[in-house]
């Protein structure tokens, strides 16, 4: 997969003792409209050899004092993916995975919490949730600590990492040419006022469950006709004056609505006809949100307290849950460290508790009623980063100095806090991104060797009774196009789901082997018990690209990101025969083209489900020159 240049005003990359401080007010590149592709071809890159059999975990811890690495790069702004003669950006000088970073599907500083970077949130595991194994007994004395039940949040006061966040927060869109074109922009005769893809839960349709056990059967059937049109698109909201960039991030898809975070609030549409069916006002923005939906239509999300302005960016330090059926707040919470309220950067949902982290501090609530359920246990040298939800949930705990950084991951209780299982990574690791949780798979950038901004060199399967490693799986970035972002969104990841035992990843863009300089990409499946590839495979084909989304029961469903002149594609491959079947394929015309192709699946939000998908973005920009842009495009089958 190219990469897009790197942010501009980029902050120095100075690392210090001690945790990252959350970035309040994310700042926004420079606008540029997407262009013509130039004269000349760009080189294509080489793919990966499929055949040949994973060596182990690539890269190894450096030594202390390794400076940490540059920020990813901005989302890509120009036409879609097999666009003649597209010539490849510079790549980012190092790993994704440090502070001054892109937005990411969830939108947040680090993730959830102050802005950042995609899904996309984000988009992602399966409908379901599997069935909860018995949990071990809790382990006392463990390194890290365990978690005490207290009235008031424990924080941890730790030396700071002077940091600034970039993030790519502008998406442009190009006007609508033709009558032809804006029949097909266009739902209804006109545009829905107003205003990831995710993980959803609990088997609701539209959303993924906790990406990992199979559970049932597949629900994604391809109609009769698989050609989609436009339902409804959502004009990006104006940003205060005096503010370049807000946070949008949160998409949730129940079986009748589909919701979107604005400026100051939430709206659920009809999911066919993008009617406003309620509208939650919020006092600030949406900074983190969780992609699980509970059976009952609960979701949890962080917010900003007020509108931020130039001189008051605002902290994250509201969680609430939101009824998504009725479209409104079942409770809002805050906690503090001493007398000062904690800024929430990340926010999930497991086991029926709500929980909330930051490098300066977290909590649990009872998901029904709000009550405090425990706080993380401190120390001088530990604190949880964040949380990984549902039907189990992990905790992701940084203990040591920078330079002796030891993550443990925890499988903790969902209502007391106490550890059933742990698994101490190699000292040296700094991020970890919790990919599933059920069973367990988290992924790093070892050794900050990925080297391609994507997060991501290994995947750790570890066994959630006993805390052991199962395998450790290579996955070198510059030959898997999976990212995550864990500095602060321990749950976001994008490229890649798991289910059957298996992790599925799409591999980078190379060369396709046909004429002129056509690209292509894969899907791929690791053994979660052996660390090896399977040897399936699940093409894109000539100029797409694949991206996998989520599990459907045993089958996997992934989107593809079209060349130029076409649209994209869902696509459901079958768990054990990686057949692959088209559930939908998106207009051609040249609007749709336009909107769609700014939705890359890497800086966006894709939900799919019932035959309807929702691609949203996850901030919203002053920094434009076009007409119209917007923040959600809705496709359907008839």
């Amino acid at each position: 997969m190219t990469q897009p240049p790197p942010p501009p005003n980029q902050p120095p990359q100075q690392p210090g003792f001690g945790p990252p401080q959350d970035p309040s007010q994310p700042q926004a590149p420079a606008p540029s409209a997407p262009g013509t592709p130039p004269a000349g071809p760009a080189q294509p890159p080489a793919g990966p050899d499929l055949n040949k059999a994973p060596e182990p975990g690539y890269g190894y811890p450096q030594a202390p004092g390794t400076p940490p690495p540059a920020a990813p790069p901005t989302p890509p702004q120009g036409p879609g993916y097999g666009y003649p003669q597209q010539p490849q950006p510079p790549q980012p000088p190092a790993g994704y995975g440090y502070p001054a970073q892109q937005p990411g599907p969830y939108g947040q500083p680090g993730p959830y919490g102050q802005p950042q970077q995609p899904g996309p949130y984000g988009q992602q595991p399966p409908y379901g949730y599997a069935q909860p194994t018995v949990p071990m007994q809790a382990q006392a004395g463990q390194g890290g600590g365990g978690r005490k039940i207290n009235a008031q949040v424990a924080i941890i006061v730790s030396a700071v990492v002077a940091i600034a966040l970039i993030v790519g927060g502008g998406v442009w869109y190009a006007s609508s040419s033709g009558k032809d074109d804006d029949k097909q922009t266009t739902a209804g005769g006109g545009d829905t006022k107003g205003g990831k893809g995710g993980k959803g839960g609990d088997g609701k349709d539209g959303g993924s469950g906790d990406g990992g056990a199979t559970t049932g059967e597949a629900k994604e059937k391809a109609p009769a006709s698989t050609g989609s049109k436009v339902l409804f698109q959502v004009p990006s909201p104006k940003v205060p004056k005096g503010v370049s960039t807000i946070s949008i991030a949160g998409s949730w898809l129940t079986d009748s609505v589909y919701a979107k975070s604005g400026l100051s609030e939430i709206t659920g549409y009809d999911r066919k006809t993008g009617t406003k069916k309620w509208t939650l006002d919020l006092p600030g923005p949406v900074c983190a949100a969780t992609s699980y939906v509970t059976a009952d239509n609960k979701t949890a999300i962080v917010h900003k307290p007020a509108m931020p302005s130039k001189t008051n960016p605002q902290s994250c330090t509201e969680v609430a849950v939101v009824d998504l059926a009725a479209g409104t707040k079942v409770w809002t919470k805050t906690a503090k460290s001493g007398t000062m309220p904690v800024s929430f950067s990340n926010v999930t949902i497991g086991g029926g508790t709500v929980a909330a982290g930051s490098t300066s501090g977290g909590a649990a609530w009872d998901l029904a009623t709000g009550d405090e359920r425990w706080a993380p246990k401190t120390s001088d040298s530990c604190y949880d980063a964040g949380y990984g939800g549902g039907t189990k949930l992990v905790a992701v705990r940084k203990c040591g100095s920078y330079d002796q950084r030891q993550l443990h991951i925890q499988n903790v209780d969902p209502k007391t806090g106490d550890i059933l299982a742990e698994y101490k990574m190699d000292e040296g690791i700094e991020y970890a991104a919790v990919v599933s949780t059920d069973p367990l798979v988290v992924a790093a950038d070892v050794g900050d060797s990925a080297g391609d901004g994507s997060g991501i060199s290994d995947f750790f399967s570890i066994d959630n009774k006993t805390g052991k490693l199962r395998a450790r799986l290579s996955a070198p970035g510059d030959e898997f196009a999976a990212r995550c972002d864990a500095i602060y969104k321990v749950e976001n990841c994008t490229g890649v789901t798991v289910g059957n035992d298996r992790l599925y990843i799409a591999t980078e863009e190379h060369d396709s082997g046909g004429d002129g300089y056509s690209q292509t990409n894969e899907v791929v499946a690791f053994d979660l018990a052996t660390g090896k590839q399977t040897g399936q495979r699940a093409d894109a084909g000539e100029n797409y690209e694949i991206f996998p989304l989520r599990m459907d029961g045993p089958n996997v469903i992934a989107y593809k990101r079209p060349p130029y002149d076409k649209g994209g594609q869902i696509v459901s491959i079958d768990g054990e025969s990686f057949k692959e079947t088209v559930l939908m394929e998106n207009p051609s015309t040249e609007a749709v083209r336009d909107v769609e192709s700014r939705m890359s699946p890497d800086y966006s939000e894709i939900q799919f489900g019932q035959g309807g998908l929702y691609m949203s973005s996850v901030y919203a920009s002053d920094f434009t020159s076009r007409e119209k842009e917007y923040s959600v495009i809705a496709f359907g089958t008839e």
